[in-house]
């Protein structure tokens, strides 16, 4: 089984560096609930204004949320799409190994038969 994608190499590896922290995580958590402003956001973290403002880039380069200038705000919201993109390629993964844990499964059934 080949794991196929539309996202090309360095979109995965974006996405995957991107929710590799934990901060990262938890702003796209909330921002799935509902959009944020980048102070917004900051005024819970234990980081400075810019540290947050940090994250959200990385999040935004790897498409996971997107941001709009409302006012002198910039508004966060997650990006379903992308997400949805992610979780197909995690889904993959997961089908894969599967199909694997179960080959060895029958191997492993067929040896104890002998």
């Amino acid at each position: 089984m080949v794991v196929e994608t539309d996202l090309s190499d360095a979109e995965v590896d974006r996405i995957f560096r991107a929710l590799a922290d934990a901060t990262r995580r938890d702003i796209l958590r909330r921002t799935t609930e509902s959009e944020a402003s980048v102070s917004a956001l900051a005024a819970t973290y234990d980081m400075s204004f810019a540290a947050v403002q940090k994250h959200v880039t990385v999040l935004a380069d790897a498409g996971l949320v997107t941001k709009k200038a409302q006012g002198r705000e910039r508004l966060v919201c997650a990006n379903p799409a992308q997400i949805a993109r992610a979780r197909a390629l995690l889904d993959q993964y997961e089908r894969l190994w599967r199909s694997r844990i179960d080959r060895l499964d029958d191997l492993l059934a067929e040896d104890a038969q002998q």
